[in-house]
């Protein structure tokens, strides 16, 4: 993340009040840019947040760190904050402001539904197509190869990366990012079987999207067979997930790369699921609750629970179990020796 000599120079302190920190060292420090400490250079304003990293701080050739309280350094200008990752978050936001991802207007090679209804600030980028009945908020930008289906309203400042994909009558709240290749209210997993082999369940419902959701490259979330499939305020979706159809997610929850989701389970508030997290259809996962990587989820987990294993369990009963299992070969010789010593 490396910028060229021309960029905006900001102070140090203009960094340490929009971050609400407090500075050691010299408050006119100039920082044009961020990087990695370990090859951050005298521009470059880096944090420590893992102790993995503290070793570099002796080393580093940065401008300025971001620090929690009680970390020495007394070599370099510091940012002192309880959260240095969500300190150097927000920095991040003043070194690299927000620009836009295609010019202004639509282009030529996009394809637009009259029926549709265009927000004059909405930026659409080549080979887009917006359906019939279609709404598109403020300063949404799409960016190439969007498919907007019918009856889709998208609110405002949403941003829609190549490729992206929302079938008809889905609904996108404001302030909304969707990856490449993202897919939106595909038909759900649904069949019946009958003489003639699997019936197909026509899936006639939708997606509803709240505001601040950001959902990774290549996730794909199915409509409901009746009724909405619900993603809540403020909830964050990594690559590579799978959320079948009638699935709600409450607010502020993170889905980590390759969750499954089976259809019609509901995930309460500020819910944490690891990668590669699978969970059972039609179950109930509390707020609050953690599930640990590559765990599988069978039954519903009441709030503020952290599980881990397969099948998911309490994490400390996980944790004894796995501890078991290592001395299991040594228990294994000795029950050996005692049928010996019966047999004989």
């Amino acid at each position: 993340m490396r910028n060229s000599s021309n960029k905006p120079e900001h102070q140090l302190s203009e960094i340490a009040t929009l971050v609400g920190g407090t500075i050691e060292g010299n408050p006119q420090t100039v920082i044009r840019s961020a990087a990695p400490i370990q090859n951050a250079g005298p521009d470059d304003l880096s944090f420590v947040a893992n102790s993995k990293y503290l070793d570099f701080i002796a080393t580093t050739k940065a401008g300025a760190l971001v620090l929690a309280p009680g970390i020495e350094c007394d070599h370099l200008p510091v940012i002192r904050h309880e959260n240095p990752y969500l300190a150097f978050a927000t920095a991040l936001d003043l070194l690299y402001p927000d620009e836009p991802m295609i010019p202004e207007g639509t282009d030529a090679s996009a394809i637009t539904s009259e029926l549709c209804e265009i927000d004059p600030t909405v930026r659409i980028g080549p080979l887009c197509i917006v359906g019939r009945g279609s709404r598109l908020g403020a300063n949404s930008q799409l960016v190439s190869s969007v498919h907007i289906g019918d009856d889709v309203h998208i609110g405002e400042d949403c941003l829609l990366y190549p490729g992206v994909k929302i079938m008809n009558g889905c609904r996108i709240g404001d302030r909304v990012i969707l990856h490449a290749g993202v897919v939106i209210g595909s038909d759900g997993f649904g069949f019946a079987e009958s003489p003639a082999g699997l019936k197909k369940i026509k899936q006639v419902g939708w997606v509803e999207i709240a505001d601040d959701v950001e959902i990774g490259t290549n996730t794909t979330i199915d409509r409901g067979a009746l009724g909405p499939t619900r993603i809540g305020r403020g909830t964050k979706i990594d690559n590579l997930v799978q959320i079948a159809h009638n699935v709600e997610i409450g607010e502020n929850s993170i889905i980590v790369a390759q969750v499954g989701i089976s259809g019609s389970t509901k995930l309460g508030n500020g819910v944490v699921l690891g990668g590669q997290v699978g969970l059972v259809g039609h179950i109930e996962v509390g707020d609050g609750v953690k599930v640990g990587a590559q765990s599988g989820v069978s039954k519903s987990i009441p709030a503020g629970k952290v599980m881990f294993g397969y099948p998911a369990r309490d994490i400390k009963d996980t944790m004894r179990i796995e501890a078991s299992l290592v001395r299991l070969p040594e228990l294994l010789k000795r029950v050996r020796k005692i049928e010996k010593k019966q047999d004989d």
